[in-house]
């Protein structure tokens, strides 16, 4: 009698179809949940044109778009990109003004002789090719591992451009401010320096940071209302953090933290708090390996309105988060691992929500109201 590897049974559990037209419930909407494309290689970020094309990241290195439940061939004139571990193509962002400028943001992680790290370019999009690249943006000093690259990309009201950057695997660069790892970076989109960052006047500093102390944000979102900045944290084994970003804090990675060392379960730093240190709004423990955030602010979903949606990894959900006064006032999990590793979860043009999961076979799928 033949038997089955223990690990091959997981994946057939935990990847395991799904009913068509399934009605998914939960406390204030129904919803079904549809393909629109499949054969994406482990994708890693959906975008939407201010058109309404949707475009997609495959972390190998390619950028697609999708049209009527297709892909398109790879768009050209991408740089040079190292794909390794966790690096590869990663975040992209379409321009306020794209109508007028075709200009579109992307991170990667890119190499030179001393290793590679995360980079950001700006480009035209004409007729599915990038032209007029542009590097806006290098993490220095780049290493040779291949973890926490974070570039998860924002632009807010005021015209800056937010990236997300992680500790690149070494913990103890997060607290080092003449170090870009470990923090989140804002310049201006012609790539130049906001003279009101918090560490412009330091000469030991490196003027793009905006906060430090940051493990790995693989989140980023300006809240639809104040615009304030948030984040999420991916943590280790637990920790996982939900952060309301003011300049100059330090976010305490890894000198606290409320996950502690994978596999043994030792504990990280001092503890969960010390003076001077920020605390998260809003925490995970277990970890969820959390990995995008938004707040939706559509119609379709009107009692959803408001909320904020954390897409995990590890157990394949959606949390949505009910807020107020910025804090946290109740929490949701959705879809509990139907659709495996759910890498992005982004707000369409329809006011529909999108997500994509994280698989060398992955998916673009819909969330559709029930009336």
């Amino acid at each position: 009698m033949k038997i089955l590897n223990i690990s091959f049974i997981l994946a057939l559990c935990f990847f395991s179809p799904i009913k068509a037209n399934e009605i998914y419930s939960s406390k204030k909407h129904s919803f079904t949940v549809e393909t629109v494309v499949e054969g994406l290689e482990n994708p890693w970020s959906v975008d939407f044109s201010p058109d309404g094309q949707i475009f997609v990241t495959e972390r190998p290195g390619r950028l697609r778009l999708v049209e009527n439940g297709e892909l398109s061939e790879p768009i050209k004139g991408l740089p040079k990109i190292k794909a390794k571990g966790q690096g590869g193509l990663l975040d992209i962002a379409f321009d306020p003004d794209f109508k007028n400028n075709q200009t579109i943001y992307f991170s990667y992680s890119g190499a030179d002789k001393t290793g590679i790290g995360t980079e950001v370019a700006s480009a035209k999009l004409i007729d599915n090719e990038l032209t007029e690249v542009k590097t806006l943006f290098r993490a220095l000093p780049k290493s040779r591992g291949g973890h926490h690259f974070g570039s998860r990309l924002l632009i807010n009201k005021e015209g800056h451009l937010y990236i997300t950057l992680g500790d690149r695997g070494t913990k103890e660069r997060a607290q080092e401010i003449n170090d870009h790892a470990g923090s989140l970076i804002r310049i201006n989109k012609d790539g130049t320096i906001p003279q009101e960052n918090p560490f412009i006047n330091n000469p030991a500093a490196k003027p793009e940071i905006y906060t430090y102390g940051n493990r790995n944000m693989q989140g980023i979102a300006a809240h639809p209302e104040t615009g304030d900045v948030w984040t999420i944290e991916h943590g280790p084994q637990g920790g996982d953090e939900l952060n309301l970003m003011q300049p100059g804090v330090n976010y305490g990675w890894p000198i606290i933290t409320y996950g502690v060392n994978y596999v043994i379960g030792t504990k990280i730093g001092e503890g969960t708090e010390k003076e001077g240190m920020a605390q998260p709004v809003h925490y995970w423990v277990p970890s969820i390996a959390a990995s995008s955030l938004m707040f939706y602010t559509g119609d379709k979903f009107p009692a959803w309105k408001g909320n904020a949606f954390v897409s995990s990894l590890v157990f394949g959900q959606l949390a949505r988060l009910e807020m107020k006064n910025n804090k946290v006032i109740n929490e949701e999990r959705l879809l509990d691992g139907d659709f495996g590793r759910i890498r992005e979860i982004q707000q369409g043009l329809d006011g529909l929500l999108y997500f994509i999961s994280d698989d060398s076979r992955g998916k673009l799928y819909r969330l559709k109201p029930v009336k």
